[in-house]
């Protein structure tokens, strides 16, 4: 690892002058500078939980006790760490990780067999907005042999799109894709439904193709209309297909109420509608009711209410807050009306964020309860990637927007190397099409339910592990995978709410 980050300084003191790196909590949140030093020292810390040198360990993919999702989430917060501080230090990590074939799949669609003991459809959504970011921002993709950013986002949009489940709730998608994760066959969640609302959006965007922007409208549509997005426009975790949908969870997560506000933000960009505006609004302002701390000595301080206060959020729960911050910032680019409300809230947030990044041997880890105003002994990726993104949004108003139409290019020269771009091994351009290779087959224990319907396995309705006591493995009998809740957390998270 030492050998690792020798290498990472040389080639950052090679790409570009950049601003020296602070400590986190001498943050200014009206200094650029400032804010690109203190963004710097929390990417080391992000990437210091990556080790690509680690034989056991995938490309792209993350140690225990993450999975593979929280992976492509973190492709995502680096992806955008460039754009905002111009530091391309991890860029070529970024790029490796993100084209690699073990994540990719051979059909370029993120499907990939070596994942798919732990891969759902909420999975899919955050490699989407990971490849999606690069294609808004022309993040150079030199692999010839390899689609473009653009088109891995279209083949990742049309693997859900053949997985649009009308059995049961009249449609939408289940948490799960394989008969390895069978609980998730009988869930219908707002992540998995809500990355797809949200490639859409960004899809219609881009390609001005009216067949993403009908989905994005029916996929919304479907999620307010089974009551998974409240009148109040909180988002809510999902319901089981075997009730019909008809016993939404109540518990919220910050990041499916993220999802959808950037998603319906697009839109009002994409369409002009202020129905649209008004959707994002109304999530912000749920938001903003829902998670950010309500007590006089911490308002306006970001955190997750369904577990944060009583200690019962796991690893991936621990990193949701990443996603909320990015997605405030990115709304505000597409909703400029929203901006005063996100820096009232996201700057105060970021203060008291960084008064928790004090900890470790680095003296920068990053706690998880931010309102406490010092490091709660609580370290790890997700309260690293949370400081990381809330941070950096606020250089948002020196950057340009994402691009869209003509403006979105292949491009094949890295700009912060002098390394030529690759040749690509075939006559045909992989650029712009979908490979035509088979797809690799998963082990029988892995394969996708050929029913996907409402009475796949009663037993869902049983208490299931929550995710935290789950190995990431092969096992087949590992039956919690990603970023949603077993049975058994949603009934402890129901109880938190209560009395919280």
């Amino acid at each position: 690892m030492a050998e690792f980050y020798k290498s990472v300084k040389k080639a950052a003191t090679a790409a570009t002058v950049l601003a020296a790196a602070l400590p986190p909590n001498s943050l200014m949140v009206d200094n650029s500078d400032n804010i690109k030093g203190v963004a710097r020292t929390l990417a080391q810390g992000v990437m210091s939980y990556y080790q690509p040198d680690n034989p056991a360990i995938l490309i792209g993919d993350l140690p225990d006790p993450y999975y593979w999702w929280e992976a492509g989430a973190m492709w995502g917060s680096m992806i955008d760490y460039y754009y905002y501080t111009n530091d391309s230090t991890y860029n070529d990590l970024a790029i490796e990780a993100l084209l690699a074939p073990v994540n990719t799949g051979t059909n370029f669609d993120f499907m990939p067999v070596e994942h798919a003991s732990e891969e759902g459809n909420d999975d899919l959504g955050f490699w989407g907005f990971a490849v999606m970011s690069a294609a808004e921002r022309n993040f150079p993709q030199p692999n010839p042999d390899v689609p473009s950013w653009l088109q891995l986002g279209i083949n990742i949009f049309d693997s859900l799109e053949s997985r649009w489940n009308t059995t049961a709730c009249g449609g939408g998608l289940l948490w799960q894709i394989y008969e390895s994760s069978p609980h998730g066959l009988n869930y219908k969640n707002t992540v998995s439904n809500g990355g797809f609302f949200q490639l859409a959006a960004r899809l219609a965007r881009v390609t001005g193709d009216k067949k993403y922007l009908d989905w994005a409208v029916k996929v919304w549509d479907w999620t307010a209309n089974i009551g998974m997005i409240g009148t109040d426009y909180i988002v809510y975790d999902g319901a089981h297909a075997a009730a019909d949908c008809r016993d939404t969870n109540p518990v919220s997560f910050s990041y499916s109420n993220a999802i959808y506000m950037y998603g319906a933000a697009v839109l009002a960009d994409v369409t002009g509608e202020k129905i649209w505006a008004d959707r994002a609004q109304g999530i912000l302002t749920a938001t903003s009711k829902r998670f950010f701390y309500p007590e006089a000595n911490a308002s306006n301080i970001m955190y997750e209410s369904a577990c944060e206060t009583v200690g019962t959020c796991n690893e991936d729960m621990k990193s949701f807050k990443a996603y909320l911050s990015r997605f405030m910032w990115k709304s505000t680019e597409m909703l400029p009306d929203l901006k005063p409300q996100v820096k009232k809230l996201l700057e105060a947030s970021a203060l008291a964020a960084v008064k928790t990044c004090t900890a470790g041997e680095s003296g920068s880890e990053c706690g998880m309860r931010w309102y406490t105003g010092s490091h709660d002994g609580i370290s790890g990726l997700g309260q690293q990637m949370s400081a990381l993104e809330i941070v950096q949004g606020l250089l948002v108003d020196g950057i340009a927007g994402p691009l869209k139409g003509e403006e979105v290019q292949v491009i094949r020269k890295k700009p912060w190397t002098s390394e030529e771009p690759a040749v690509s091994s075939s006559s045909s351009s992989a650029a712009a099409s979908t490979s035509t290779s088979a797809p690799a087959t998963p082990p029988a224990s892995i394969l996708p339910t050929l029913t996907n319907t409402a009475a796949a396995d009663a037993t869902n309705l049983a208490i299931a592990p929550p995710i935290a006591a789950v190995k990431r493995d092969t096992d087949s009998s590992a039956s919690v995978h990603g970023p949603t809740m077993g049975a058994a957390y949603i009934f402890a998270a129901v109880l938190a709410a209560a009395f919280f």
